[in-house]
């Protein structure tokens, strides 16, 4: 039990050294829910419905320039006619599939975040990287996890 603490502050520590809101903000909820009581229930409700959360969040934050207006069809017709538009679609087509890989071996070896996460912060600490979170990243390990099982077995 004191363990998870100590290993919250140092992750709170390396936030606040990286300015890293995101993390500092996840932390102090962690640790709030730890020091009232209530992370028993709330931590495994967090973990089964969190991914799904923050992937609505982000969903809503993509599209709320179409919704304000901003964007409309005549942009993304226009917007096709450039090779870079082609090159971010197939981008975003990408990175949602490999995502996709990212929720299956987060499901499966939910350890492994541990991993990713700390991966993502001293990217963010060290190299002043932005933290997009453990999904892509572990999609982007189970791809490579796959590659290596093709040569080892």
């Amino acid at each position: 039990m004191v363990q998870s603490y100590l290993f919250l502050i140092l992750l709170l520590i390396i936030g606040l050294i990286a300015k890293n809101q995101s993390l500092m903000i996840a932390i102090a909820v962690l640790l709030i829910l730890k020091i009232i009581g209530i992370d028993q229930k709330m931590f495994s409700f967090i973990q089964s419905k969190g991914i799904n959360w923050g992937v609505t969040v982000i969903t809503i934050a993509v599209l709320a320039p179409i919704a304000s207006g901003q964007i409309g069809f005549k942009d993304l017709l226009e917007s096709l006619k450039s090779p870079y538009a082609w090159i971010a679609l197939a981008a975003g087509m990408a990175v949602a599939l490999i995502a996709k890989n990212g929720i299956t071996l987060l499901t499966q070896d939910p350890h492994i975040t541990a991993a990713l996460v700390l991966g993502t912060i001293l990217a963010v600490a060290v190299f002043k990287g932005v933290a997009v979170g453990p999904l892509i990243g572990a999609g982007i390990a189970y791809m490579g996890m796959k590659v290596v099982e093709l040569f080892t077995q």
